[in-house]
Formats: C-alpha cells, sequence, structure tokens
C-alpha cells in the first residue's frame, strides 16, 4: 500500500481483512497494511466510531474481528435482505459450504455478521442445503421466511395461514421446529396443535404469518434433517414394503432416507417400509440398491418395478444384438 493512501483507504481495508479472517491478530494485520501496530489500532478506532462492532480479544489466541450488529456493516443490509440473498445462493445452486469457492466465502462473510439468532439458523439452513438443480424448486417469501426463522430460534409458536397443494386454504397454530432446505424447496418442520402430530409444510404455501406469546421447547434429540426426510417418507398414496439382503448398517448409507424406515431382520436382511405418490420414481431408486430384494408389500409397486425390470431387460437384449 502506498504511503499516501488515506487513512479512511486503510481503515476500510482493514475491514475487508479483518472481515475475511476472523481473528487476524494485531501484528498480522499492522504487517498487511504496511502499518506500525499503534496505527492498526488507530484504524480499528476509525471503524468503531463509524459504528462498525470490531471486537477484540486480548492473549496468545486473541485478535480482531466483527462482532454481531442489527445490520451488516458496511452495506447496512437488514435481517430480511441478508436472509434474502441467502435463499438466492442456495436457489443457484452453488455449494455453500466450501469455503474455497467465492460464493461460499461470500455467504461466509454474511453468516458471521448476522444477528446471532438468524445467523444460527441461516447456518443451520446452510449446512443443511443440497445443491442439486431442481426445475420444480419454490423460492418462498423472504421476510416469511426470516419470521419462522426468528420464531424457531426464540422459541415462540406461531398461527401459520396456509394454501394446500390442492388449493385449500387453512389456519392453524404450529411450534417451529427448525426451516429445512431440501432439493430447492423450503420446509417449516414443525409441530401442528390442529392435527396434534408432527408435519412439514412448503414455505412458498405459507400466506401469512403471525407469532404468538407462548413459548415452546423442540424435542431434545432433534434432527431437522432426517426427522423431515422420514416424515417425508410417510403418508403417500401407495404403501411400499421391501426386504433387502443386506445388512441395516450397510443401506442406511447408500439408501435416500426419503425411501421410508429400515428395521433389521437379522443380521445379513433388512425391512425397508415406506410410502410414495410415484411408484415409478420408488422403483427406479430400489434398482440401485446394491444388492438383491424383495417387494413384499405394495401391489402397485410391484407392477411398476416389472415394468420398469422389463424395461431394463429389453435395453440389454437390444445392446447385445
Amino acid at each position: 500500500m502506498n504511503s499516501d493512501t488515506s487513512p479512511t483507504a486503510r481503515a476500510l481495508l482493514a475491514l475487508e481483512l479483518v472481515q475475511g479472517s476472523p481473528g487476524i491478530t494485531a501484528d498480522r494485520l499492522a504487517d498487511k497494511l504496511g502499518v506500525s501496530e499503534r496505527a492498526t489500532r488507530r484504524y480499528v478506532g476509525i471503524l468503531r466510531e463509524a459504528g462498525i462492532p470490531i471486537e477484540s480479544v486480548r492473549g496468545p489466541y486473541g485478535g480482531y474481528r466483527v462482532g454481531r450488529g442489527l445490520r451488516l456493516p458496511p452495506l447496512m443490509f437488514s435481517a430480511v435482505e441478508a436472509l434474502g440473498l441467502v435463499m438466492a445462493v442456495l436457489d443457484g445452486h452453488h455449494d455453500p459450504r466450501d469455503p474455497t469457492d467465492p460464493v461460499g466465502s461470500a455467504l461466509g462473510k454474511l453468516v458471521r455478521a448476522l444477528p446471532e439468532p438468524v445467523a444460527a439458523q441461516a447456518e443451520a439452513v446452510r449446512r443443511a442445503t443440497a445443491p442439486a438443480p431442481d426445475r420444480a424448486a419454490a423460492r418462498p417469501d423472504p421476510e416469511t421466511t426470516t419470521t419462522l426463522v426468528q420464531a424457531c430460534s426464540n422459541r415462540r409458536r406461531v398461527r401459520l395461514g396456509y394454501r394446500s397443494e390442492a388449493g385449500s386454504e387453512w389456519s392453524g397454530e404450529v411450534d417451529p421446529w427448525a426451516v429445512v432446505v431440501r432439493h430447492g424447496r423450503w420446509y417449516l418442520l414443525c409441530w401442528s396443535h390442529t392435527a396434534d402430530a408432527r408435519r412439514a409444510y412448503r414455505i412458498d404455501r405459507v400466506r401469512e404469518v403471525e407469532v404468538l406469546d407462548e413459548a415452546f421447547s423442540p424435542p431434545a434429540d432433534l434432527d431437522p434433517i432426517a426427522t423431515l426426510e422420514e416424515h417425508l417418507a410417510v403418508g403417500w398414496e401407495y404403501e411400499a414394503e421391501v426386504v433387502i439382503d443386506a445388512p441395516v448398517d450397510v443401506l442406511t448409507r447408500c439408501l435416500p432416507r426419503a425411501l421410508g424406515r429400515l428395521e433389521p431382520l437379522d443380521a445379513v436382511s433388512t425391512r425397508l417400509v415406506g410410502s410414495t405418490g410415484n411408484p415409478w420414481w420408488y422403483a427406479q431408486q430400489l434398482a440401485a440398491i446394491p444388492a438383491s430384494y424383495r417387494i413384499v408389500g405394495g401391489p402397485e409397486l410391484r407392477e411398476t418395478a416389472r415394468v420398469v425390470a422389463q424395461r431394463l431387460m429389453t435395453a440389454s437384449e437390444n445392446a447385445s444384438s
């Protein structure tokens, strides 16, 4: 950096360095700026005077970092705008968990500067998102999503106005456990007081949200991703029961949880119990199992699997002729 660089420019560069390397020490920061440690402290003071929460920790493991604020310094995003950016990144199917990727790095800076409750939920969403393209992806309203994320964090009951896929509308109270993103769709995992049961609602179908005064406690051992996928595997039109010639621990690693519940029969075989609204998709997933299996429940699935198997046999015969 040139010796005639203005204090303002050095202060802004100091901010960029602190944002990019949380916990950077005073001597490293001084080296990057090409100034003394005393001058570095002066630039940090300039940032603090501008309302930017630069925190410092003394000791061998101390350093500077940008603290939590109501808005993102210095671009001054609101929480709704910041979460909207997070959602846009996830909808773009980038890998938000890779800190070496420019998008992942930028998203990390956003998450670090968000207010703590919103940051915790945004980070959970980032970890739970599968960056796989999906033409059927549906992006919910950022403000609605922000309200639900904050209600999850604050453990406050909400009243939802909801429109189902069939077009029917209803209103009811739920305890919002978590917001989870899977395959381009945003779900609210919750306990419905109307149904007195666990539910997962598409957030893009939520029409209105009212945060209530009642508090709640989510299940202590809640795994939002696993719980959502288990929930999405039950209650569909067509039942499925499959016996697989493989131990349950092997299948747990290779089968999508959305297929259903795995039950060990013995040391070398497992029962898969689930349901689906699309037997063709389910049969295709079963065809990828690296073990022999038998469909013992679900006439629609058995018939669909028979047709899929015949197509595969025909394709193999055509290829060899």
